[in-house]
């Protein structure tokens, strides 16, 4: 068995109808605020219909085509509706996690779901200067991915200028210490710079 990577769109059908599901960031923030996450995954294993179709309903791409497709499922057996619905919608909440390939921080602090995804808000618009509809419609791992490479770019600019590096040494500094940076960030923050 192949697992799709966790922003992959997913696509529900029945008969005519078809469904397009994106785990945005917009969808992760609205589940996590009208269930929570942490139900999420227990109400899909317990098929509650109503989370069920509120999770369709809030990451369709179309919520006319989501509603299409779930009046298609009205006069269906709720075990049709389960064998079409219930992974798809796990794979989906699995895809608000953000993911990073190779990477891991097992060191880092928990925070709730709600502050994660702040986080990822702001870190969309403001450092990587995306525009509020783009930070919404991408998925978390999307957003955490470009973060990390523009961090990660950004360090490694710092990391090789051999300018600030002589400098750095010159004045009995460790030379890969960015003081320009620490100034910078100083100033940010309204501390006043030495």
């Amino acid at each position: 068995m192949t697992l799709r990577p966790a922003y992959d769109e997913i696509v529900l059908e029945h008969g005519s109808n078809a469904v397009i599901l994106r785990p945005s960031l917009r969808a992760a923030s609205a589940l996590e605020r009208n269930i929570g996450f942490d139900r999420l995954f227990q109400r899909i294993a317990e098929f509650h219909v109503g989370t069920v179709r509120e999770i369709i309903l809030t990451a369709a791409t179309d919520r006319e085509c989501a509603a299409c497709f779930l009046r298609s499922l009205d006069s269906k057996s709720l075990l049709t509706f389960q064998q079409i619905a219930q992974i798809p919608a796990a794979q989906l909440v699995v895809g608000f996690m953000p993911q990073s390939e190779g990477k891991s921080t097992p060191h880092a602090k928990a925070v709730p779901w709600r502050e994660a995804y702040r986080n990822l808000f702001r870190a969309a618009t403001g450092i990587l200067g995306w525009s509020p509809q783009q930070a919404w419609n991408a998925t978390p791992t999307e957003i955490n991915e470009a973060f990390i490479g523009r961090v990660g770019e950004d360090a490694q600019q710092a990391r090789h200028d051999p300018e600030q590096a002589a400098r750095n040494e010159a004045a009995g500094l460790d030379p890969e210490f960015d003081r320009a940076g620490l100034q910078a960030l100083k100033a940010k923050y309204g501390r006043k710079p030495r």
